[in-house]
């Protein structure tokens, strides 16, 4: 499960945002983590006690662990499995840390946007947990945070941010149907729908000011992995490709539908421009170079992959 975020200005919607979140944001989807932690770090410092500095950090750092679990198989690039590692631990801090920020508002008082916050948290613990297999875990906080989202519908209706986390879940508990009976007859989570997850991700994806992009590209994902529905999920990704072109990870994404829908000299120009961005990480830069190397490779061009 993934979050976060567009933001679009110093107040989007119902949610009060600081001036400088949407540069922020921008910064993120760019790959340039280099510049959107220490800023989101600076946020932190000048409001201690909003959640918002610490969700945006560890969306920084999500995108990173995202390349480096990443993997190119069955034709799509994208993390399935990671081990669980002492690393992990920064990200779930910052994590908690927003979740608790969000809690004690709410205990003082109750608002829509701190019960959005607070879902978004749990929505970022739950996917590193999803990431790592482990299932309990992925389940409990999905749960609070499903929670914690319908109270922010509830008493704000127009408040479309909430519908990310929401569609994401009602998706995955559908899609992902023989571990979701598993886990709803032993811990009783609520079921959901997929036909319902895609409406709140499209939603979200066209009306959220902050969770847009994130929707749009897991829309564009699950459309791809779970429907085979090859043209929808790249007029899907494609505006995305379009606003960050310098996003390795979106250029790959893209390369792959092409790719499914037969369009090879589409999809190898796609990787070649994932393989040359520059990336902050020079970790992910890496793994970028190999994972397009793999992808250029399957449709029959050899080199340009790194070592990794």
């Amino acid at each position: 499960m993934c979050v976060l975020l567009v933001a679009t200005g110093a107040v989007a919607g119902n949610l009060n945002l600081p001036a400088g979140t949407a540069a922020t944001v921008d910064h993120i989807y760019s790959g340039r983590t280099d510049l959107a932690i220490p800023e989101a770090q600076a946020m932190q410092r000048e409001s201690p006690a909003h959640p918002l500095g610490f969700l945006l950090e560890a969306e920084a750092r999500w995108w990173e662990i995202w390349c480096h679990a990443a993997e190119y198989k069955y034709g799509i690039t994208m993390p399935r499995h990671k081990d669980k590692q002492t690393s992990d631990q920064a990200y779930l801090d910052l994590a908690e840390k927003a979740r608790a920020l969000a809690l004690a508002s709410l205990g003082k008082q109750e608002t829509a946007e701190m019960h959005f916050y607070a879902g978004m948290a749990e929505a970022q613990i739950s996917r590193m947990y999803s990431l790592r297999g482990e299932n309990r875990a992925t389940a409990r906080a999905g749960v609070k945070g499903r929670e914690h989202l319908l109270r922010a519908l509830a008493m704000d209706p127009s408040l479309s941010d909430a519908d990310l986390g929401l569609g994401l879940y009602n998706y995955y508990v559908d899609a992902l149907s023989t571990i979701a009976r598993v886990l709803r007859f032993f811990m009783g989570i609520p079921g959901g729908s997929k036909d319902e997850g895609i409406q709140q991700l499209r939603r979200a994806m066209e009306q959220g000011q902050l969770t847009a992009a994130e929707a749009r590209f897991y829309l564009a994902i699950n459309l791809h992995n779970y429907d085979q529905k090859y043209e929808e999920a790249l007029q899907v990704i494609t505006p995305l490709v379009e606003k960050y072109p310098d996003n390795a990870i979106f250029l790959l994404a893209r390369g792959d539908l092409y790719a499914k829908l037969g369009r090879k000299g589409l999809a190898i120009g796609d990787y070649h421009a994932a393989q040359g961005k520059p990336l902050a990480n020079a970790e992910c830069k890496r793994k970028i170079e190999l994972l397009a190397g793999e992808a250029l490779k399957a449709q029959g061009v050899e080199g340009q992959g790194a070592m990794y």
